[in-house]
This record gives C-alpha cells, structure tokens and sequence, in this order.
C-alpha cells in the first residue's frame, strides 16, 4: 500500500493570519484525515529578530491583528499587546513545536494552536523559555527534558533546516499549505484562503 502524501503547513506561531486561519485548518486536517499525513513547517516569521518593538511597530502589527479578528472572529487581547521591551523573536515558539514534535508527537498539533492562544489571546511572552516549557507541561512533556532540548545545538540546527525547507518549496508567506517535493509541488493555499474554496481545489487535486 502507497504512503498517504503530505500535506505541509508552512506556518510560524506568531504569525496573526496563522492564527486566523487555524480553525480552518483543523477542519481540514478532519475532513481530509484519510487522503493526508500532516506535517508542521516552521516557516519564520521573524527569527532572530533582537530589537524591542517599536511604538511604530507596535501599531502596524495590531493594525494586521484587527484586520484578522474582523476577517476570521478569532479571539484577541489588543490592550497592552507586546509592551515595552518585547523583542518579537519567532524562532523560540518555532523551536518549542519541534521539540513538543519529537517528545509528544501527538500533541504537536495542539501545542502550536496553545502557543497562539498564549500569545493573542493570554498575552504570554512566547519568546522566553519557561514560559514554553510551562505551556509544553500540559502536553505530557517534562520541563527538564524540554528545557535540556531547548538549550540544545541539534533542536537550533532543526529549526534552521524548517526555515530552508520553507525557502525551497518558495514559500514567501504564511499560512502556505501545499504537497509534493520541493521540486515538483502544489500550493493550495498561499495565505488566508476561506475553507470552503480550499476544501474544494484540494478535492479537485486528489479527484486528479
């Protein structure tokens, strides 16, 4: 019997319209459970990044996250979002859900919806280390072996290979949701896209 194909999600936990679309891809991932094997991409929203947001900056994400509440319903808190001395580094969340992955595969799904919710919703520091290795604890995960993991060259190395696999299938915006290789594949979805016009071309694709 042939392997189901992979339908990839290019995403990055602190990515608003990710958010948005969350509910639409659990419903995709339900409705097509059969036809697919699901895999998380850390996609990099802004890794590394080391300065404080801004006042200015501040104002342009909230901005995107009214856009996306008003699209999508999605829960958000605006009122003292990312305060002062909130540098916005995607690549620890990122390095979280790969670790939650290898200790607790079958809770890495609902560990990177729980960081979202952390972060728009409970206002939680998702970039600093306990606060993820808190949130992994209710996904069967132990601090200690996440906060070894975390620390470690090998989970940093993992997220770095995501970033690159995400750049090969050019992928330059997420939510992405697409299958195939890097050399021969199909996006479905390169940005928010509204489940029933994604329901449908996946449908068209696997009819084919």
């Amino acid at each position: 019997m042939n392997e189901l194909p992979i339908l990839r999600y290019f995403v990055d936990p602190m990515c608003s319209w990710c958010w948005g679309f969350t509910p639409i891809f659990e419903r995709i991932r339900e409705h097509f459970d059969k036809d697919f094997r699901f895999a998380l991409v850390m996609g990099g929203l802004r890794p590394y990044t080391q300065d404080s947001v801004t006042d200015q900056f501040r104002e342009e994400i909230l901005h995107h996250w009214h856009d996306v509440q008003k699209m999508t319903g999605q829960d958000f808190t605006f009122d003292n979002a990312m305060p002062d001395g909130f540098v916005y580094d995607t690549e620890p969340p990122a390095r979280a859900v790969l670790i939650v992955g290898r200790l607790s595969p079958e809770n890495t799904f609902a560990f990177f919806k729980a960081i979202q919710h952390a972060f728009y919703v409970e206002q939680l520091d998702v970039t600093k280390a306990d606060v993820l290795a808190e949130l992994a604890s209710t996904f069967d995960v132990k601090t200690d072996a996440f906060s070894d993991m975390f620390e470690s060259e090998e989970m940093k190395a993992m997220v770095q290979k995501h970033y690159l696999q995400t750049r090969e299938f050019g992928v330059r915006g997420f939510p992405t949701l697409g299958t195939g290789s890097s050399d021969q594949h199909i996006i479905f979805a390169n940005g928010f896209q509204p489940y029933e016009e994604l329901e449908q071309s996946i449908s068209e694709w696997l009819s084919d």
